[in-house]
């Protein structure tokens, strides 16, 4: 098969809007999570990475979900030589919740369903960069990230075409957070992911952005995307797999089709939601795939859960570790708490790695997991 190249990323979130400054915040530890007090959201303080509503244009043409996918596309693009007009060139575009929002501040009408529609964001994108092929929307719970990559790699194995661009945004709405507390699921302080006293998850804003290529950037530390699979626990609607196998399946037919073996994975980036059952069947998963010795880190405790754009940014964060070399820790935690022990990483770690695994999992039991190589 073709092989698939990362040649441009980007992040944009409340640390910064560049890959390379986001991931200069990182090193430094420094995390977008803050308590929040905002009535309109919750009667009560939350954590959460937010951005400032400064951060926002007030126009009719494009809402805050789009504005995102604008700016983290129009970074991309401008690291990458390629024709967004191309017709060999794709837009995928991953997203929870897109456009929900609009109920919030909207008369509830026929237009109004129209505009909130994925479809009318994901054609006002592709108007906005000129993509001549029809743009795809990947809506995939929280592994949504993480399939749009894997769609986009099948998309040029295929040969139909040359360039990928694979784009990712949520914003936290009432809607949102409200669904989350209804499930005791949010934390009422800083995450603590894999942790003995973990409580559950921060949300957070963010958008990033992909760009694949069936071309090798030139340079040396070329990043393939070797390897992706998807799987399901087909066990509850809100709880994963007690046992972790259907997440370790999609592990094992990933590095399968990457070509690399266990001691090839030199550190892992997983989903790390910092709920008990969440962080319980990934250790699980972890340890069936032979994996607990390797180091391992969750971004949460810098971005909160991103939702639709987690996959992506979380990616975007393995691609400038492979490059640089180093392992990021993970913020919060402290005190092993998993019945099956992880090699969560604690601070910053300097190593040789030529390869990575990237785990995600959502609501409907779904699991997907990628591995990246340098070539």
């Amino acid at each position: 098969m073709n092989p698939v190249y990362i040649i441009a990323e980007n992040i944009v979130s409340p640390l910064a809007s560049t890959a390379l400054y986001n991931f200069i915040s990182l090193k430094e530890g420094r995390s977008g999570i803050a308590q929040h007090n905002i009535p309109q959201f919750s009667p009560e303080p939350f954590f959460a990475s937010l951005f400032p509503e400064e951060n926002f244009s007030n126009n009719n043409t494009y809402t805050k979900f789009e504005q995102l996918l604008i700016a983290s596309v129009s970074d991309a693009l401008s690291l990458a030589n390629i024709d967004p007009s191309d017709k060999r060139t794709g837009l995928i575009i991953s997203t929870t919740k897109g456009n929900i929002s609009l109920l919030e501040t909207n008369k509830q009408d026929e237009a109004l369903v129209k505009r909130m529609s994925l479809s009318a964001s994901a054609k006002l994108m592709a108007e906005h960069f000129k993509i001549a092929d029809k743009p795809l929307i990947v809506s995939h719970a929280c592994i949504s990230g993480l399939v749009a990559l894997i769609t986009g790699m099948r998309m040029i194995q295929s040969g139909g075409y040359d360039n990928v661009i694979v784009t990712g945004a949520d914003i936290i709405t009432r809607f949102i957070l409200s669904g989350f507390q209804s499930f005791h699921a949010i934390s009422n302080r800083a995450c603590k992911p894999f942790d003995a006293h973990r409580t559950g998850i921060n949300l957070g804003e963010a958008a990033a952005t992909i760009i694949l290529s069936s071309q090798k950037p030139k340079g040396e530390n070329a990043i393939l995307l070797s390897g992706g699979a998807v799987s399901n626990d087909a066990n509850h609607i809100s709880g994963p797999s007690r046992t972790g196998e259907e997440l370790y399946q999609a592990i094992q037919q990933s590095m399968a089709e990457a070509g690399v073996i266990t001691d090839d994975i030199g550190f892992i980036s997983a989903h790390g939601t910092a709920t008990m059952y969440n962080d319980e069947m990934e250790a699980k998963a972890i340890n069936l795939a032979g994996l607990q010795e390797v180091p391992l880190n969750s971004l949460k405790g810098y971005y909160g859960h991103t939702l639709g754009a987690a996959g992506l940014v979380e990616v975007v964060a393995c691609v400038l570790s492979l490059k640089e070399n180093v392992v990021l820790p993970t913020p919060g935690f402290d005190i092993p708490g998993t019945s099956k022990p992880v090699n969560v990483n604690r601070e910053l770690r300097q190593g040789q790695y030529t390869a990575c695994l990237k785990t995600a999992s959502g609501f409907g039991g779904c699991n997907a997991a990628v591995v990246l190589k340098k070539n």
